[in-house]
């Protein structure tokens, strides 16, 4: 063998010997010792009773006791989840998911959030601050004894990481992630705006979400009534999660939250409750920014060359197993706010809300707020910066508010668009305040609502806000939903109110007739081209025209209808904004009619097949079918499978009925589409409230510890389970 020969041997012999250390090491199994965050427990004092449903009710001597004790109860059904939200927040999502999941991470030091937590978390109050770091200890406490089951290199866990995870996660709501993702493609998404343009009223209307309330005036019995009923994913880190805490500081507070959440999202106390859906107001601009040719680093603004601040921010991606690589992108700061370079321009991205920490103290106050006038002033003075909020409470108070931070901007542009960013006349900085916001307090119509819709239609009578106060500029929606056609029709023909009515309206799976869906029904038992099909086309036609626009689980046309829908759709899910007021393409619909009709031919042999064999919820062994359908008041979304089933993925999850007699005394009833075991198939909890959630049947809601206890499977504390 020649001397090169054994070199190259060598050298190959080499190279195998630190390929095979590299893989070792790449998949040689990660162990923490996370024993020394066990001692934080030591601090609080808080008692986990869960009852027959697995809910966890925390029982602790102070606030923080119980934040501590939700963390850990709430860890121990969905620690997994709660990790990729704070991974999320602190943009880690790289090292864990890879390429897939680094934007996240690209996204967090663009917007800068992990300063932003920083400089605000000091001005939190110390009630709050002491909240939410009892909360990052009863997730370290878990996780110190489930080192196994952690991340590595999260914990320990901060107060700022749960402040970070409101500021992160809300944005999302309003779509800021989707904006700037748009700036990242071939070509410029939207054209500049020119001053004197007509800036129009958005009609959008979003995906779900439900609230309705009742006062004694409408109601039969001198009850009031509310719905808590947010339409969210199954599934993931915005999936509802039951809970009850309780404190010898004043905190009783029962509802749903998200994973990370220390505090009840939407619920009630023994005084008041509310509920949330989202609003689409105009809340991002993106700006052009005029770039100094000699100087790729300035931008013209107000005629003088400005100079972008410019970072080079680490992103860490994992490539395989433990493996990582680091690579550097470019964040760019304008006076306007994050800014990012793409060869078609430069762009700045301003939104409402920015900069703001005071989230979690906003939710805080809702919580622990006794009358009206509390909870009204932990709106007025949060910043939380969208949803719609219904409020009822034991006094007979209803309330609805379109609540947003509205940006004031200068008349003459179309916001609907990307605007000139040279000019302060385009840089706002301020919102309208809440006392013009629309909203309705005790209406003599003696009920509000709303469907993620216009807030000028949320009751019937005089005193719903008028359009004509609202300039175009602040990004108002126009549009309705089925949602809210529906429960204007309900309620507004009702004067007495039962609660078996309240029920009843709530679980309502009819399209409205002033809805799309007659128009679809119309376009396709009068299409041409359908009149000389063969037999089952003929058979699902006459089924379509005979429909009595339901989606009850017995109903032989809503198979055909949704599926129709969804071919419209091409595959995907189905919008409600789609649902009334489109515009509807004919060729389309006869087209995706015909696509219904065999896929059900294909996968279940006929055409009039019962809407609960196609429209399933599916959880580990369990496979049952529902009702509802999209945008119908029991709203369910779902996912085409190749088996020619729609598989439940959104739509109706907690839900929540309220409701106080006439003497003032609460009481509820709740479900969740699964159970109190999120990630769990080894608990009983995993499904044991989904052929409850079927058969749109709901189960108490114990708020005092007597009734907890006398249905109480287990009684524990933190690391003693």
């Amino acid at each position: 063998m020649k001397r090169w020969q054994k070199i190259l041997l060598t050298v190959l012999g080499v190279i195998a010997i630190l390929a095979a250390a590299l893989l070792a090491y790449a998949f040689w199994p990660v162990h923490q010792d996370l024993s020394y965050l066990a001692a934080v427990g030591d601090k609080y004092d808080a008692v986990i009773l869960r009852d027959s449903w697995g809910v966890p009710h925390i029982f602790g001597q102070t606030d923080a006791d119980a934040a501590y004790g939700l963390a850990y109860a709430h860890a121990e059904d969905d620690f997994d989840t709660i990790q990729l939200a704070l991974a999320a927040a602190r943009g880690q999502l790289g090292p864990i998911g890879g390429p897939d999941l680094a934007p996240n991470d690209f996204l967090v030091q663009l917007l800068r959030i992990p300063e932003v937590v920083a400089a605000g978390y000091p001005t939190l109050a110390p009630e709050t601050r002491a909240l939410v770091e009892g909360y990052a200890d009863g997730l370290n406490h878990y996780a110190a004894l489930h080192a196994d089951e952690a991340y590595p290199g999260l914990f320990p866990i901060t107060g700022q990481d749960v402040v970070a995870g409101f500021v992160h996660k809300t944005p999302f709501f309003f779509g800021v992630e989707e904006v700037i993702g748009s700036l990242f493609g071939e070509e410029r998404p939207l054209p500049v705006a020119t001053k004197e343009a007509a800036s129009q009223l958005p009609a959008t209307v979003r995906y779900g979400s439900n609230t309705f309330a009742v006062s004694p005036a409408r109601s039969a019995n001198g009850e009031t009534f509310l719905a808590v009923n947010s339409h969210q994913p199954w599934t993931g880190p915005v999936a509802w999660y039951e809970a009850h805490v309780h404190s010898e500081e004043g905190w009783n507070t029962v509802g749903g939250l998200f994973p990370g959440a220390p505090v009840v999202l939407v619920g009630h106390n023994e005084n008041l409750g509310w509920a949330f859906t989202v609003n689409s107001p105009d809340l991002v601009d993106v700006y052009v920014l005029d770039i100094n040719p000699d100087n790729p680093n300035q931008y013209r603004f107000d005629g003088e060359w400005r100079d972008l601040e410019v970072r080079s921010v680490p992103i860490k991606v994992k490539i395989m197993g433990r493996l990582t690589w680091t690579v550097h992108e470019e964040a760019l700061w304008s006076v306007y706010g994050p800014t990012v370079r793409q060869p078609h321009g430069v762009y700045a991205i301003r939104y409402a809300g920015y900069g703001e920490v005071g989230l979690v103290e906003q939710w805080y106050r809702m919580n622990k707020a006794t009358t009206f006038e509390e909870w009204q002033t932990a709106m007025r003075e949060g910043v939380l910066p969208m949803f719609n909020a219904g409020y009822a409470d034991k006094e007979g108070n209803i309330y609805y508010l379109y609540n947003a931070l509205l940006p004031i901007r200068a008349a003459g542009y179309d916001w609907q668009q990307f605007l000139p960013g040279d000019t302060s006349e385009t840089l706002w900085t301020e919102y309208l305040p809440f006392d013009q916001l629309p909203q309705v307090l005790n209406p003599a119509s003696g009920f509000i609502q709303n469907g993620n819709s216009s807030p000028f239609q949320t009751t019937i009578g005089a005193e719903n806000p008028d359009p004509a106060d609202y300039a175009p500029t602040l990004g108002i929606e126009t549009g309705m939903s089925n949602r809210a056609l529906r429960a204007l029709e309900l309620f507004g023909a009702d004067e007495s109110i039962t609660a078996e009515d309240f029920y009843t309206y709530k679980f309502d799976m009819a399209y409205s007739a002033d809805s799309d869906i007659p128009r679809y029904v119309d376009i396709i038992v009068n299409a041409p081209e359908l009149q000389n099909e063969d037999t089952a086309v003929q058979q699902a036609m006459a089924l379509l025209q005979d429909w009595d626009l339901r989606t009850d689980p017995d109903s032989r046309a809503a198979a055909l209808m949704i599926l129709t829908l969804n071919y419209v759709n091409d595959n995907g899910h189905i919008n409600p904004s789609k649902l009334v007021g489109a515009d509807i393409d004919p060729e389309l619909v006869v087209a995706a009619f015909q696509a219904a009709v065999a896929s059900l031919q294909e996968h279940f042999g006929r055409v009039d097949v019962p809407w609960s064999e196609v429209n399933r919820l599916v959880r580990g062994d369990t496979d049952l079918g529902l009702g509802g359908a999209p945008d119908v008041l029991h709203a369910v979304y779902g996912e085409l499978g190749e088996d020619g089933r729609f598989q439940g993925i959104a739509g109706d999850s907690y839900i929540m009925l309220v409701s106080w007699d006439a003497a003032g005394e609460v009481s509820s009833q709740s479900i969740h589409q699964f159970g109190s075991a999120t990630l769990d198939d080894t608990s009983p909890h995993y499904a044991d409230q989904a052929p409850l959630f079927v058969n749109r049947e709901l189960k108490p809601v114990w708020l005092d510890e007597a009734d907890i206890r006398a249905h109480l499977e287990r009684e524990y504390r933190p690391g003693e389970e």
